[in-house]
């Protein structure tokens, strides 16, 4: 199963996100989960996984028709299981800073 990791930042704005934008981004987590786990990686077309441009290494995704969450891959943490490092939840003004 995928591994992730969170600075309490990331958190935070989670936290400050609407009750139903809270819910779609868990939605979103548990599709991004199961497209991890297929080899390679079927990334729901609804969720609009891309690489952030101008920022290598960092993809982004859509939950909702303003929420976007980047994230990065980091160093395995169960052997043969990609680890995900989230960095930024919120509406597309996170792109600006990813």
């Amino acid at each position: 199963m995928p591994t992730y990791e969170a600075a309490e930042a990331f958190y935070r704005a989670l936290e400050r996100l609407a009750p139903e934008q809270q819910r779609r981004f868990r939605i979103a987590v548990r599709e991004l989960v199961e497209a991890l786990r297929q080899r390679p990686p079927a990334f729901p077309a609804r969720l609009r996984v891309k690489r952030v441009r101008g920022h290598p290494g960092i993809w982004e995704l859509s939950f909702a028709p303003d929420g976007r969450a980047t994230f990065k891959y980091g160093d395995e943490v169960a052997p043969g299981e990609p680890h995900v490092i989230w960095r930024r939840v919120g509406d597309h003004s996170i792109l600006r800073s990813p």
